[in-house]
């Protein structure tokens, strides 16, 4: 936690020092940090008392001193200066996107905007036209950034909810009291967003465990408590609800408090007609008030005739009656996947070299990886020329032999305005798999975005559509565009989707990515990895791809690499 503690600060430091207009390369020396101390695997204080912080990448003398003046005295007095200078809502200004620090600082010195409900008071007023170059446009996209950043604070994206329910759950087993500890509610169906998190523990000791959990240092605030449950606001935001269960009741309470609502609903509906009861205390006879079952969940779902549900399924949209008659799929597994089919490195954005990705892929067991940075046209990624690309192809094919993993050479192309791609033909069929993005243009007609991307997948080089409706949860709405038509002209054209795993995409979304699968369009669950520690996102993805009914062999990097190469790229 001292990592993320001290990456904050990073983070927050760089976007006041952008706010103060200073040079780029130190507002960047900051972000770099910040960005090394979220993936150290190993206690920064650890590496302070040997002496090695400049060895952090990123890290030089200034990172360092501020790094130790933090850990040897919790504060960093630049920083509290820099704080100083602004109001105390500035930094949540920087919260709505397509604001950035410079026009922030310049709203609040010419118009005194100091928080999100001033900015957003004088932009429904239009008093705020005129100021800091805001014209009558700029103001109707800050309002729709604060709605987004509204609905975004509604509810907290998977990938954030997971790991500060792993980090909560962490800290209780740490502290003893606890036999068994699940996560339940929507986490556990895997949703893309989560409005809180529900923990169910057994112990003997309820007291012991309550106390634990309301004392953590990351307890914000504690909503509510007895001596079997409590309720917390974690210094993240999200609400925290943790329930002490006996184990006879524990399978029973973990099926009534994963939900979904409607899923029960039927549930409890079909143990009506058996004469029974289905509450989180467990299953019980109705005229006589026996508890029959509750211990697992296998117990409460086998007393009304059905198997064991996946949690990632229960939405009631045909999972009762596809367990009724034995039709539930081999949902996919991380297991089966043989390789990531979406990754960057420093060639473009990515940070990290050529060999890291290898040797982390190989490290996963994995049997190919993708290079995939993007193209030209992406110029703030640093996509890369035609030149470039041989370069890298090259870079590639040499590389290979120090490798078991095949390094597949290949390219995140963009989708031009037009459909067209931002590589030649010629560039493309170098390749081994060609990945085609829109990453632009947002707002063209949904005639337009339909007809270009048709137009790219007809392309006979590229394979994969990825990230298909360009959404990042919370900030940016998918652009408008007929997805039927794309996922039909997927399957004619022989071409798969992506499900993005990245945390603030998970694009397709689960009823996009069902649709697929129901059209025979083979999906893949990519990582788009920029840092190494994303290739663990893989998780999410798997998530989305379990939700939307997918099997294994629907998924295009579940299969081999012979089979994998033979459809990509069949004349080879």
């Amino acid at each position: 936690m001292t990592n993320f503690d001290v990456a904050r600060l990073f983070y927050e430091m760089a976007s006041l020092l952008e706010a103060r207009n200073e040079s780029v390369f130190r507002i960047r020396a900051y972000q770099r940090g910040a960005q090394t101390l979220e993936t150290l695997g190993e206690d920064v204080a650890a590496v302070a008392a040997r002496g090695a912080l400049t060895t952090l990448p990123g890290v030089g003398r200034d990172l360092a001193a501020r790094i130790e003046e933090y850990l040897a005295t919790g504060r960093i007095a630049q920083l509290e200066a820099l704080r100083a200078e602004l109001p105390a809502g500035f930094l949540s200004l920087l919260e709505i996107r397509g604001l950035g620090p410079r026009t922030a600082r310049a709203l609040w010195e010419q118009a005194g905007v100091d928080s999100i409900e001033r900015l957003e008071a004088l932009c429904r007023s239009r008093q705020i036209i005129g100021v800091a170059g805001i014209r009558d446009k700029t103001c109707d996209n800050i309002l729709k950034g604060i709605e987004r950043w509204k609905a975004g604070r509604a509810r907290t994206r998977l990938g954030t909810a997971r790991a500060i329910a792993a980090q909560v759950s962490e800290a209780l087993r740490a502290r003893g009291g606890i036999d068994r500890l699940e996560v339940a509610g929507s986490l556990r169906r895997m949703r893309d967003t989560v409005k809180d998190i529900d923990l169910l523990v057994t112990s003997t000791e309820p007291a012991r465990v309550i106390g634990t959990f309301t004392a953590l240092p990351s307890v914000a605030e504690i909503l509510a408590q007895g001596p079997t449950k409590a309720s917390v606001r974690h210094q993240d935001g999200l609400a925290i609800d943790l329930r002490v269960v006996e184990p006879e009741a524990f399978g029973a309470a973990l099926q009534y408090f994963t939900g979904s609502k409607d899923h029960n609903v039927r549930v409890r509906e079909m143990a009506s007609r058996r004469g029974l009861r289905i509450s989180e205390y467990g299953v019980f006879d109705e005229r006589t008030g026996a508890r029959v079952a509750g211990a697992t969940e296998e117990e409460v779902y086998a007393t009304v005739g059905l198997p064991w549900i996946p949690p990632e399924l229960r939405e009631n949209q045909g999972e009762i009656e596809a367990a009724r008659e034995s039709r539930l799929p081999t949902l996919v597994t991380a297991a089966d996947l043989r390789g990531d089919l979406h990754a960057h490195t420093d060639w473009s954005d990515g940070h990290h070299s050529l060999e890291r990705l290898i040797a982390a892929a190989e490290a996963r067991g994995y049997e190919y990886v993708i290079v995939s940075d993007h193209s030209r046209s992406t110029a703030i990624a640093g996509g890369l020329g035609v030149d470039e690309l041989r370069a890298q192809v090259a870079a590639i094919r040499a590389l290979q032999p120090r490798f078991r993993t095949r390094i597949l050479a290949g390219s995140e192309c963009d989708i031009l305005a037009d459909g067209t791609l931002d590589f030649p033909d010629e560039a493309l069929r170098e390749l081994d798999v060609v990945l085609a993005a829109v990453h632009s243009r947002f707002k063209q007609s949904r005639a337009e975005m339909t007809a270009r991307i048709v137009r790219a997948l007809s392309n006979p080089w590229v394979n994969v559509l990825v990230h298909p409706t360009g959404r990042r949860i919370g900030s940016r709405e998918p652009y408008d565009v007929d997805l039927e038509t794309v996922l039909a002209t997927a399957r004619e054209q022989g071409k798969a989707v992506e499900i993005n795993a990245s945390p603030e995409r998970l694009d397709l979304s689960d009823v996009h990515a069902r649709r697929a699968a129901t059209l025979g369009v083979p999906v893949a669950i990519s990582t788009d990895t920029h840092y190494l520690s994303e290739l663990d996102n893989v998780d999410l993805g798997i998530g989305v791809a379990r939700r939307a009914w997918i099997e294994a062999g629907q998924v295009l990097n579940a299969r081999p690499l012979d089979s994998l190469l033979a459809w990509a790229r069949p004349a080879r």
